[in-house]
């Protein structure tokens, strides 16, 4: 078969990566451009099995099978609570097979890689696993702490900092030595023994406040493995597609970190949430008081509201109240009353995570409003329904700078008329401090499941 001719087929799953890149920007075209990046991605599959002969047709065909079933069981049966982790798991795979492939051709007898190639293949093959590796093991802490198998919280620890760079040292060091004499197998084993504990180490110490950013970015780290193992591999299509994942993974990071005002630098090494407030369920801080408020006050304050705001955050899809919320908002806009949805960048556990929450219950795209959009709409506003948000609704990221949150962007919901806050407690966000928002003398805190609640002033309205 002519080079030419796989390399048309690549170069037409590039461009379905790219559009279906593209598409994916925005809700309305966001599932098209699934469609067209999966398209992609059988393209290059098919092209490679077909054309370069790789692998037999039989490890073709059980992988797909595999595969498939996998894939399709975890579609039908991930919850949408538990879609960050999936994601974080997902990442460490695509980082864990680039690593095992680099490997495989490094230590291959018949392959191109390892004794007698040239300085910069051996050099790609290091970095592959090294990137590959450390996506694999800080994928898999993400999804322990995302899965709450082990603390949320930023672990610290004496010379944290000091270790993670010596590691690293010692791993560059044992790339180098690979490079200079690649006959030491033995090196390989301990480069990525490692790169594996580097992954660890670096995830370990990063709060859940920061795992929107930690994900985006492990998704990078991942693309980047590929493109690596692409060049050892000598295949265009891989390079590609790892080259698209990993900036547009990196360009997803900057965004988050802006929309908290933080550097990724703070994000990675800065601990934050590693001090916890201390605040037991219906409890609160030293002498400051909150104003409670019933399902019967709070469904007559909404039903005779002009303009009703919901701020929605991980608690609400804890719940999975998003259906009920659509409910309450139908009825509500039947009234008269006009319903938007305030969406922050970095409420709940991922990038977007509300957005494809609040789509699963069909709720109408030009409803959903970014931070910029809806922060001058809350002075006009008569009702903001807080459902599940913390720090990112917190009053202390303007004035307090003291806060750890203090100068990050947030939903202006202390500006609206009345505020109600839907929340299990007292206890803090991801952030690990008090919200001043809670006690302000227009919130009023309304406790429970968040499910139960909304269901109960879905009931309430209707009685209005």
């Amino acid at each position: 078969m002519n080079p030419a001719f796989i390399k048309l087929f690549y170069l037409l799953a590039a461009v379905l990566f790219i559009v279906g890149l593209k598409r994916l920007s925005s809700p309305v075209t966001a599932r098209s451009g699934n469609r067209l990046g999966a398209v992609g991605m059988l393209i290059a599959i098919v092209a490679t099995a077909v054309f370069t002969g790789i692998l037999s047709w039989t490890m073709v065909i059980i992988g797909l099978v595999v595969g498939s079933l996998i894939g399709l069981v975890l579609a039908r049966t991930v919850k949408m609570t538990a879609m960050p982790e999936m994601v974080a798991l997902l990442n460490g795979f695509g980082g864990g097979a680039s690593a095992l492939v680099a490997a495989a051709e490094f230590l291959s007898p018949t392959s191109d890689v390892g004794v007698g190639a040239p300085f910069h293949i051996n050099l790609t093959v290091g970095l592959s696993v090294l990137v590959g590796a450390i996506t694999f093991s800080g994928s898999l802490v993400a999804f322990l702490k995302l899965r709450e198998w082990i603390t949320g919280r930023a672990v610290t620890y004496p010379l944290q900092k000091t270790l993670n760079g010596l590691l690293l040292a010692a791993t560059l060091s044992a790339i180098v030595w690979l490079v200079v004499q690649p006959e030491a197998g033995w090196m390989f084993a301990v480069l990525a023994g490692l790169a594996f504990a580097l992954g660890i180490l670096s995830v370990i110490p990063i709060g859940g406040a920061d795992m929107p950013v930690v994900i985006s970015l492990l998704n990078s780290y991942s693309g980047i493995a590929a493109a690596m193992t692409g060049f050892v591999i000598n295949n265009e299509g891989l390079v590609v597609s790892g080259a698209l994942v990993g900036a547009s993974g990196l360009i997803l990071s900057h965004i988050m970190c802006k929309a908290m005002n933080r550097s990724l630098a703070n994000v990675l090494f800065g601990a934050f949430g590693s001090q916890v407030a201390q605040i037991g369920p219906g409890k609160a801080i030293g002498d400051k008081t909150y104003r409670e408020v019933t399902h019967e006050d709070c469904a007559t304050m909404l039903a005779y509201a002009r303009l009703v705001v919901v701020a929605p955050g991980y608690g609400l899809a804890v719940a999975q109240a998003q259906h009920e919320v659509r409910e309450l908002a139908d009825l509500l806009e039947k009234r008269g009353v006009e319903v938007k949805y305030a969406i922050h960048p970095v409420a709940g556990r991922m990038p977007g995570h509300m957005n494809v929450l609040l789509a699963e219950a069909n709720v109408p795209y030009d409803k959903l409003n970014d931070m910029d959009q809806i922060n001058p709409e809350f002075e006009r506003t008569d009702v903001v329904l807080v459902i599940g948000a913390n720090d990112v609704v917190n009053p202390a990221a303007r004035h307090d700078q003291a806060s750890p949150i203090y100068g990050m962007p947030i939903l202006d919901v202390d500006k609206a008329q009345t505020v109600v806050v839907l929340k299990r407690s007292m206890r803090p966000g991801f952030a690990g401090i008090d919200n001043e928002l809670f006690y302000e003398p227009r919130t009023r805190m309304l406790f429970g499941d968040a499910r139960d609640s909304v269901k109960k002033l879905v009931a309430e309205v209707k009685n209005v």
